[in-house]
């Protein structure tokens, strides 16, 4: 039996760790000689940086803390592999690389473009009959892969979002008897609107919601929001209104970009999306003359570990034990999905799905879920999203803070 070596990729979510731990327990009982991890993904390999996972991990506690610890512990890139027919070079020296530490075994977590490098390390293996298996472990907060109903990291990212709205619109309420005031919160999530839809889940008996919801799946229109705006402010004094970063005019234009020349892309050609909030904030406060303000969750958003959804975390963890599991059988080419047999009450399972049609596929929320005139999201999302954030996990506290695990410099 060969070593094994995993990394993570991408942007880091509440839970990235939990399936680190899941991989490395699973690793554990099954006898896998060593287990090494990858710093900094796939780039780090490149730098032949790599340690031994399984000797500094040598007791369930350290586990234990690991899945209360967040940000990505291997530590992350936005690495774009070549494509062999341009750049073999790069292929043979991760080959070589681990051919040098007798890895038979190439786990990835991340998302769409991690799914990316994992096909094309798994072509490259099968054309040269290098025999490496490959496993993919899904990761992001964007909700964005296909052919699995959601992705670990997207419940928690929900959760705290859900829960920040609620707090958020309750202190926008405390002066309802001064001024006229706007909130205008951006939420992640690119070109997909999960995220963004899962604002709706504030809406219960103690909190009315947000008082509209802008998707990117449906072009937006500036002049019908700031005039549904403007309707509002006629019956109530409060208003928060949640957009997602990446809503487009008609034209295709980002709104974040409106009037502006963004040229910053990383290297899968995504732009760093930010500022959607923002410029509509500053268009209701110039033409409606009101109090508004633009409100970023930005990274925390992926970062809370401290409000992790127990759903969340356990199946993290499980899919980085099912994709060591499945692969030590022999599979490969492959990434875990999430299949949910029932959401009331909440019974999922776990398949395999071949990494060909996940890489670089982005799974946007249907529209149907989404209300006829744009503005907020159908009951069929909210009692999709509703089972994902159940539950909490408590942090370890050290003199009374959360504490984390970090790799010893």
């Amino acid at each position: 039996m060969g070593n094994m070596i995993i990394g993570q990729s991408g942007g880091p979510t509440a839970v990235i760790n939990s399936s680190l731990a899941g991989a490395i327990k699973a690793a554990k009982i099954n006898g896998v000689e060593r287990i090494y991890g990858m710093r900094y993904g796939i780039e780090g390999l490149l730098q032949d940086k790599v340690f031994d996972l399984g000797v500094y991990f040598s007791n369930l506690y350290d586990l234990s803390l690991l899945k209360r610890t967040p940000a990505a512990f291997l530590g992350s890139c936005r690495y774009k592999l070549p494509s062999a027919k341009d750049d073999e070079d790069t292929y043979k020296k991760i080959f070589a690389l681990l051919e040098k530490y007798d890895i038979d075994k190439f786990l990835y977590v991340g998302g769409n473009d991690s799914m990316d490098t994992i096909q094309q390390l798994y072509d490259y293996a099968a054309e040269h009959s290098i025999k490496v298996r490959f496993m993919g472990i899904p990761k992001t907060i964007d909700n964005d892969l296909p052919y699995t109903d959601h992705t670990p990291g997207y419940g928690s990212a929900a959760k705290f979002i859900a829960t920040s709205m609620k707090e958020m619109i309750q202190d926008n309420e405390s002066f309802g008897a001064g001024d006229p005031r706007i909130a205008v919160v951006e939420i992640m999530g690119r070109n997909a609107g999960w995220l963004t839809g899962a604002t709706a889940l504030s809406k219960d008996a103690d909190c009315g919601g947000p008082d509209l919801i802008y998707l990117p799946e449906l072009p937006f229109d500036e002049d019908d929001f700031i005039e549904r705006v403007e309707r509002i402010l006629l019956t109530k004094k409060s208003i928060v209104v949640a957009v997602s970063e990446g809503l487009r005019l008609a034209d295709g234009t980002l709104v974040c970009n409106y009037g502006m020349d963004a040229s910053h892309t990383d290297a899968f050609g995504h732009q760093q999306l930010s500022g959607a909030g923002r410029m509509l904030s500053n268009a209701l406060g110039y033409r409606l003359g009101c109090k508004s303000r633009a409100i970023e969750f930005s990274l925390l958003q992926r970062c809370a570990t401290h409000m992790a959804s127990r759903t969340d975390v356990d199946e993290a963890y499980n899919v980085g034990y099912i994709a060591v599991s499945k692969i030590l059988e022999g599979e490969s080419g492959k990434m875990v999905t999430i299949e949910v047999d029932s959401r009331e009450p909440y019974v999922a399972h776990y398949e395999l799905h071949d990494v060909h049609g996940i890489a670089n596929v982005e799974k946007k929320v249907p529209l149907d879920w989404i209300t006829p005139d744009g503005t907020y999201v159908t009951e069929q999302f909210v009692n999709y999203v509703k089972p994902l954030v159940i539950g909490m996990i408590e942090p370890h506290f050290a003199a009374g803070l959360p504490k984390h695990l970090k790799i010893p410099k």
